[in-house]
């Protein structure tokens, strides 16, 4: 039991902190007017440069090797069209552009 003690203590702690910053108003001057623009842009450039080492590290890994060849499976499956409606597959139209009567 005494074990729980500091950790009820860091705990309580870390939950009363945040409310501190939100106690008081935000400050206006020209800084302050970007500060969400900053971040904002900040962790755009962090996540990018995160994705783009992920991106770097598949790529040496082998990950994209022979894609061409991966493409065309997806046409090669058989299975029936849900899509087309019944009167399109009916009848086609003449090359030459008039429909017979």
């Amino acid at each position: 039991m005494r074990r729980l003690y500091p950790l009820l203590a860091v705990l309580l702690l870390a939950l009363a902190v945040p409310g501190v910053a939100l106690a008081h108003d935000a400050p206006e001057s020209n800084q302050s007017k970007w500060v969400m623009a900053d971040w904002m842009m900040d962790t755009f450039f962090i996540f990018s440069g995160l994705a783009f080492v992920a991106f770097l590290a598949a790529w040496k890994a082998g990950h994209f090797h022979e894609v061409e060849s991966h493409a065309g499976i997806a046409l090669l499956v058989e299975e029936e069209d849900y899509y087309t409606p019944e009167w399109a597959l009916e009848e086609e139209e003449p090359a030459d552009g008039h429909a017979e009567r």
